[in-house]
């Protein structure tokens, strides 16, 4: 990872105001979308079960955010990229990761043994959490400009992967066969390895291809609330 990339960082003070109105529509242009299809997502959903299991992250995640911003308001490029991943985890509870379409479309043109759409949801996994955890090191931390920020923060979503196999494990455990259709492993005794890899090629490509974009959205932000 590039130390330069990441070494300048401005400091709340140096940050110009936020933009006015269109700063503040897109995080409800987001809500609006994402709830939408969550609802929409329930409707006919292959796997309840699964669904559910997929898509609690953002019936947690969402309503945090909402009741946290007016006290810590998020970027506008973390926003955009919590909505993406919300719309990930949404196809893949309605439709179940071994089975979504495009990504049998994907299996279909390459030639591939499975459905890649699992492994997108990990690589996912990796890149919009860098963000979030980046903001918040940023934010509420000294590692602001540090050089061991980018490694510190792929560790974060590297263990945070971890932790969630141990969660489908718990559920495999629990639910047995009944579980399989959240496992999507398709067959594979290696899931488990390549997920945890997803996600850390995910974090990594973030912390590369981001950290500068990150850093303008993060000078938009008001004033206090990079206090």
């Amino acid at each position: 990872m590039s130390a330069t990339s990441m070494s300048v960082i401005p400091s709340p003070s140096d940050a110009p105001p936020a933009s006015g109105g269109t700063g503040r529509r897109l995080p409800a242009v987001l809500v609006a979308v994402v709830v939408a299809a969550l609802f929409a997502s329930a409707w006919g959903a292959k796997d309840p079960t699964t669904w559910l299991l997929e898509t609690v992250w953002v019936m947690v995640g969402l309503p945090l955010a909402i009741l946290l911003r007016r006290r810590f308001p998020l970027s506008g490029l973390l926003c955009g990229l919590l909505g993406v991943h919300a719309l990930v985890l949404i196809v893949g509870g309605h439709y179940t990761y071994a089975e979504v379409p495009a990504g049998d479309w994907v299996r279909d043109w390459f030639g591939l043994e499975r459905n890649p759409y699992d492994r997108f949801g990990h690589l996912m996994q990796g890149f919009v959490p860098a963000i979030l955890v980046r903001e918040l090191l940023v934010r509420t931390s000294p590692l602001r400009g540090s050089r061991w920020l980018a490694p510190l923060t792929v560790c974060a979503c590297l263990a945070f992967s971890a932790v969630f196999e141990m969660l489908e494990w718990a559920a495999a455990v629990i639910g047995g066969q009944a579980a399989d259709a959240f496992l999507a492993t398709q067959g594979d005794v290696w899931d488990t390895q390549w997920d945890m890899f997803c996600a850390l090629i995910g974090a990594t490509c973030s912390m590369l291809l981001l950290g500068r974009l990150h850093d303008r959205s993060l000078t938009r932000l008001p004033s206090a609330a990079k206090d």
